[in-house]
């Protein structure tokens, strides 16, 4: 008898254009009810990394994770627009297929911006977000010209490193941290030559969504928001710019009626691997909201 995957059952889901999302899906407790959690990963980033978080959280709801277009198991976007707003209704896409929700959807560093795109567009299907560490239009420092620069210094040597099959050596931290099936998946399909060029596809238009949400922030209403900021050393990353990007969770945080901000005091910038009990609390307390104001007999 062949043994489960740690992240569920695998399944695919159709976008508004055709093309197959993959994605993997843990039931929940026997009798269903209450919210989804579906789970986004950051620039680049396949679904592997979520698996400690998805199998805590699973023990409470229905949990799903996926891969973006062009990345793991998904099929590459044909178009090569990868720009925030596709990213977005991809996922809602995927919220489409796995029924009417309500969903908490918990976005890592670029998908903190995906999911509060996403849940801007059906705001009465989200119980709650969980942005953890993540971008934000409200960090000044994301718009100096030293940051793009980056950017493409960092898309450059992925690639090189990618194409010299030792891109993954650099993420022995993470998949060391991983279940021993989500280390191989990730291993063998988040650092290929074909993952790097979806990054760069995502990476294309970061300054301009940025400067698009400046203009045009989601409203979110009064859907609970939980910001959690890494507080450790980032490779990279200096003081004073860990700094700046606290400052703009904090921000964020009390933008929503139901904000909290909350910091992961073991973690470097991989929190779902580095302190993922962090992230576990606060979607659990997100679904305890959820279920508090549920009305139905089920609760």
């Amino acid at each position: 008898m062949q043994r489960q995957h740690s992240q569920g059952t695998p399944g695919t889901a159709r976008t508004r254009d055709g093309r197959e999302l993959f994605f993997m899906e843990q039931p929940g407790p026997a009798g269903g009810g209450g919210a989804t959690v579906v789970f986004e990963g950051g620039l680049a980033a396949t679904r592997s990394y979520w698996a400690p978080v998805q199998q805590a959280v699973a023990g409470s709801a229905r949990t799903v994770v996926y891969d973006r277009s062009g990345l793991g198991r998904s099929a590459p976007d044909p178009s090569g627009r990868r720009n925030l707003t596709r990213l977005a209704d991809d996922l809602s896409d995927l919220l489409d297929h796995l029924g009417p929700g309500p969903f908490i959807l918990v976005g890592h560093s670029w998908g903190g911006l995906i999911v509060r795109v996403a849940a801007a567009a059906r705001p009465e299907r989200i119980a709650g977000l969980v942005l953890v560490d993540p971008t934000d239009e409200a960090c000044e420092l994301l718009f100096e010209p030293s940051i793009r620069k980056l950017e493409k210094n960092r898309y450059r040597i992925s690639m090189l490193l990618a194409r010299l099959g030792v891109f993954g050596f650099l993420f022995r931290k993470v998949t060391s941290a991983l279940p021993p099936d989500a280390a191989a998946d990730m291993r063998a399909e988040a650092f290929t030559v074909a993952a790097v060029r979806t990054m760069g596809a995502e990476q294309a238009s970061v300054e301009a969504d940025l400067r698009a949400l400046l203009d045009q922030p989601p409203k979110l209403g009064d859907i609970p928001v939980t910001v959690i900021s890494a507080t450790r050393p980032t490779p990279g990353m200096s003081a004073q710019a860990r700094k700046s990007v606290n400052a703009s969770h904090t921000y964020r945080a009390r933008q929503s009626p139901r904000g909290r901000h909350v910091l992961a005091q073991q973690a470097d910038h991989m929190v779902p691997t580095a302190e993922p009990a962090i992230v576990v609390t606060e979607t659990e307390r997100l679904l305890d909201v959820d279920a508090a104001a549920d009305p139905s007999p089920e609760h």
